[in-house]
């Protein structure tokens, strides 16, 4: 199927609370264009330069979301332009957002991430030290920053019980942490689910996915 046509078929399958992210990691600008044209607004990229060189060419309408890991040295290069930033799981790094988002008069959204997976290689914060965070002094300091809400990735698996288990663990997490809202923390978007098992997490709560092969095919790494 075209790119227009998977896109169709997923946004058919969801419901109109949740926020499809189209993963356009790799893929050429051109790919993009047809997604675009097909009338999908928000995209996703886990390398900031590649991202950026992509808002360059692309419309300017175009709700750019960085999903990978983030190195705080490479923040200056998206942040006159970023939506939403996914992956923050250091407080360090909030500092780093905040520093770019004053020079560029800005305010902007990130989500922490939370580890509920069980590989040691996925990155994240414990539910502790989440709560430590938003309830420090430090994070009321950040006035150019908004935090969201929470992401997650569940384990590579095919076991889909274990899956459904991590998702339901960081919704109950996310339900504890609303509490917490205050001037630059308003928890209201929970980022779970991708292309394997986006439909198990909106079962499970979650209301934005990031897909990417179902939407363009498989990806090309080299």
């Amino acid at each position: 199927m075209s790119i227009a046509k998977n896109l169709n078929k997923i946004k058919n399958s969801i419901p109109e609370n949740v926020c499809l992210v189209a993963v356009s990691k790799t893929k050429p600008t051109s790919a993009i264009k047809e997604a675009y044209d097909a009338g999908q607004k928000v995209f996703g990229e886990n390398k900031i330069q590649e991202m950026a060189a992509k808002y360059e060419e692309l419309p300017k309408d175009i709700e750019w979301h960085m999903i990978g890991h983030l190195q705080s040295n490479k923040v200056k290069y998206m942040a006159h332009f970023v939506h939403l930033i996914h992956g923050v799981d250091r407080f360090k790094t909030l500092n780093e957002i905040n520093k770019q988002a004053i020079k560029n008069n800005r305010i902007i959204n990130c989500l922490l991430q939370v580890k509920i997976a069980r590989e040691e290689t996925k990155f994240g914060l414990s539910f502790n030290e989440v709560q430590d965070l938003l309830s420090s002094e430090e994070i009321k300091k950040l006035e150019n920053i908004n935090i969201v809400g929470l992401m997650g990735m569940a384990s590579f698996t095919e076991d889909e019980s274990i899956i459904r288990t991590e998702f339901k663990i960081l919704k109950k997490y996310f339900d504890i942490l609303k509490e917490h809202n205050s001037i630059n923390i308003n928890l209201s978007k929970l980022s779970m689910g991708m292309s394997g098992d986006y439909k198990i997490a909106i079962e499970e709560g979650s209301t934005m996915i990031r897909v990417g092969s179902a939407i363009f095919g498989t990806r090309n790494y080299k």
